[in-house]
């Protein structure tokens, strides 16, 4: 079946797409707040777009590209061969982008894309499968100038018999609300580690939380950077935080079941008090009690022998009025 598999690489999987708007400032707004960066490169008579958006252009929406363009035949005769060997499942696992030229405001952006590989059968954590990796060059102007290239990785696979025993263990009818879930015995995933941001973790060891603060310009930021999204310096010091926040927004994860977590549960993005947002879990209160505004205080919350993470408790009493 491999043979046939590859048989797919260097067949279209776009042709002809068309940006269903043209870049511009609003959508560029509300991307830099999104992501809280600050740039002036964003913003003003001269603003480009930010490079990471290269992908956004070309997305359709929940209702796709009403005008027949997108994704080509070949593509969708890949995974249907792909479904048809049992290989059902599908989880995006990574991509990479490569910048030519900025995008501006009143670019149209057109799009063509490729099956670029296939890969040989691959076991995993989730199932058995196999790679497959799509190259979409994206282009601006009526000259059609290249803007950049955006790589975009599937896994197509069959689940591991563990992975769909877990899935059925934890559903909603499996589990009765009212059972409080066994203590997981899985370690949690461990942080990456490296030298951007070894000095926040050193900080969780010492039961501090730090933000970077730039010494150019006096911005906080967090999470930890190289440099100022503000002013590009690359010279930095930190504070500690305080500890108080807010939840800003949150989600209820309820699937898929993963090792060491008994969904549901709650996570928040929390706007400390000193201004910048950072993603945890909220104790101290049910999940379905968590809401928008919710005061919250950190503390470190003890995983394993190995791993201490900063949460963030209630500080409103359970089941206090909304």
């Amino acid at each position: 079946m491999y043979d046939e598999l590859c048989g797919f690489e260097g067949k279209a999987a776009a042709v002809g797409g068309r940006g269903k708007d043209p870049v511009n400032e609003p959508m560029i707004r509300h991307w830099c707040e999104a992501m809280g960066d600050t740039s002036p490169a964003y913003s003003g008579p001269d603003a480009i777009a930010p490079p990471t958006m290269l992908q956004a252009w070309t997305m359709g929406g929940l209702s796709g590209h009403a005008d027949g363009t997108g994704r080509a035949t070949a593509y969708d005769e890949l995974l249907a061969l792909l479904d048809g060997a049992g290989y059902t499942s599908v989880v995006a696992t990574d991509c990479e982008q490569e910048y030519r030229r900025p995008l501006r405001p009143g670019d149209a952006v057109t799009f063509d894309a490729v099956i670029e590989s296939v890969s040989p059968r691959k076991t995993t954590r989730l199932g058995t499968g196999h790679f497959v990796t799509t190259r979409m060059d994206i282009r601006a102007g009526a000259d059609g100038e290249l803007a950049g290239t955006h790589r975009f990785r599937i896994l197509k696979y069959a689940p591991a018999p563990a992975a769909v025993a877990a899935s059925a263990s934890t559903s909603p009818a499996a589990v009765p609300r009212e059972r409080v879930p066994d203590r997981p015995t899985a370690r949690r995933p461990r942080p990456v580690v490296n030298r951007d941001n070894r000095g926040f973790w050193d900080g969780i060891a010492e039961h501090r939380l730090l933000i970077q603060r730039c010494t150019g310009c006096g911005t906080l930021r967090f999470p930890w950077l190289p440099g100022c999204n503000a002013c590009a310096s690359p010279d930095w010091d930190t504070v500690e935080a305080s500890g108080s926040g807010t939840v800003f927004s949150y989600v209820v994860m309820h699937h898929p079941p993963f090792p060491a977590f008994d969904p549901p549960y709650a996570v928040a993005l929390v706007e400390l008090a000193e201004g910048v947002r950072m993603v945890s879990n909220v104790t101290g209160v049910p999940y379905d009690e968590v809401r928008i505004g919710m005061p919250v205080q950190l503390e470190f919350l003890r995983c394993d022998e190995e791993l201490e993470l900063p949460v963030f408790r209630a500080d409103e009493p359970q089941g206090s009025e909304r």
